[in-house]
């Protein structure tokens, strides 16, 4: 578990903006995934996706390293921001788009 807990650090460090989320984002395997990548498309941002489905291991280790229990998970400059409800939330009140540039400038 300890190396797959260092790989997410290097996924969150390495990458402005990263979803863990079932599927991918051009076939996502849930609602929740589906709106999150509709949120992040709508803002206009590339962003990195790792589908937690086909790494199981992961799917797990996400949940603790974040201690969010839920699937997805979205993160900004090395920032857990929170799931779906969260970012889709942010987005309606106009804060996600400036945090997200901020993310990539910095």
């Amino acid at each position: 578990m300890a190396d797959v807990i260092e790989e997410i650090e290097r996924e969150v460090r390495d990458n402005h903006v990263l979803v863990y989320m079932k599927g991918t984002p051009s076939f996502p395997m849930c609602g929740f995934s589906a709106a999150t990548v509709r949120v992040l498309n709508e803002i206009g941002v590339p962003f990195k996706a790792v589908d937690i489905l086909a790494e199981p291991e992961k799917r797990e280790a996400i949940k603790q390293y974040s201690n969010w229990p839920t699937i997805p998970q979205v993160y900004v400059g090395g920032k857990f921001i929170g799931g779906c409800d969260i970012v889709r939330e942010l987005h309606a009140r106009g804060e996600l788009a400036p945090m997200i540039r901020a993310a990539a400038v910095a």
